[in-house]
């Protein structure tokens, strides 16, 4: 084989016992699954918002963010329920780019993937101390997901992993909500498929042992546009298109139907600003429409301390070393008028 094996990495158990969680944090995970797991049941009306960095650089910016985030928090909680982005593993297209801190711990160095992995997971779990959130991260590796997975409480599968038979059969021995992105083409069809196979129970080869799951009945869709055939980005967050997943996921025997709509990546065009504008069509469409309010469950949205982003090392303290993101003081005005909206949604609803 063409490739220089470096080192053995410690087994997720080994790395556990190294760095390992606390009773008094597990308890406030496990508070904070219950909580997430009832809104995606419709035992909770709240509605998530699924928020933070498009990528976790360096673990002083995000902490500082989180705490922002925290501060936040109690002005929304009655309507909202935060699960705070970090990212630490990125997919790039090309191959080319920084793929996270798992890869990198200093983005700026030359890859360092023990030392990611201990960066990751102390990052993590500080944010659970000093705030109580449990964060969501991104399953680019479905062998890795171990390394953290008693301190998440969501995992997304991205655009170009979603047709990945192993992402697939890993989301489906996984504990807490998954969300399956369309793919970037754009095909429904492949994230409902995603979704139905990890509804679903199986037997398959993980970190060389042979498991069984028992099926995620928390899986959902997430909605992230698309590009055409000739590059364009084409949004799927309108009125029609929720509608229309709304109607399928009523003809099919999906558990838990849910969508989360992403409003960065191919729905904004990258455009961060545009997350304001379409996070508000959204919750209109939600306010309008009892089918897509029952299935809408949350959004996703790219925010950090700094609005926009930078070139990795030009070393701006909180702006984004990838796609740009939404800066802090925007991200609280938004905050506060979605909770404003969907206050007078449950008032709808609940007549």
């Amino acid at each position: 084989m063409n490739m220089n094996f470096k080192r053995k990495l410690p087994t997720p158990q080994e790395l556990k016992e190294m760095y390992p969680l606390s009773e008094d944090l597990a308890k406030i995970k496990a508070k904070n699954d219950k909580e997430i797991e009832e809104i995606f049941s419709g035992k909770s009306d709240k509605f998530l918002l699924i928020i933070g960095p498009c990528s976790a650089d360096r673990e002083d910016a995000v902490v500082e963010y989180m705490h922002r985030l925290k501060e936040i928090e109690p002005k929304v909680s009655d309507v909202i329920k935060i699960i705070p982005r970090i990212y630490t593993n990125k997919p790039r297209t090309t191959g080319a780019g920084y793929k996270g801190m798992l890869h990198q711990p200093d983005p700026t160095k030359d890859p360092d993937m023990l030392n990611g992995l201990i960066a990751i997971r102390k990052m993590h779990m500080r944010v659970l101390a000093e705030t109580g959130f449990s964060c969501a991260d991104e399953m680019l590796y479905p062998e890795n997901h171990r390394y953290l997975s008693d301190m998440l409480s969501y995992v997304a599968v991205g655009a170009r992993s979603v047709e990945d038979q192993q992402h697939r059969l890993t989301a489906s021995g996984i504990k807490i909500p998954v969300g399956m992105k369309n793919p970037t083409g754009g095909d429904i069809s492949v994230m409902l498929n995603a979704i139905s196979a990890a509804q679903h129970p199986h037997t398959f080869i993980y970190r060389g042992w042979e498991v069984e799951s028992t099926g995620n009945p928390y899986t959902h869709a997430i909605l992230r546009g698309y590009q055409d055939k000739a590059g364009n980005s084409i949004p799927n967050y309108h009125y029609e298109t929720l509608s229309e997943l709304a109607k399928i996921y009523t003809e099919e025997n999906f558990k838990n139907p849910a969508v989360i709509v992403d409003c960065n990546h191919s729905n904004s065009n990258k455009k961060y600003l545009e997350q304001i504008r379409i996070a508000k069509e959204v919750i209109h469409s939600i306010k309008v429409n009892p089918s897509i309010h029952g299935i809408v469950k949350g959004l996703m949205i790219e925010s950090y301390l700094l609005d926009g982003c930078q070139k990795v090392g030009e070393g701006v303290y909180g702006k984004s070393i990838t796609d740009p993101c939404l800066g802090i003081e925007k991200t609280e005005k938004l905050m506060l008028e979605l909770a404003e909206e969907l206050r007078l949604i449950r008032e709808k609803y609940n007549k």
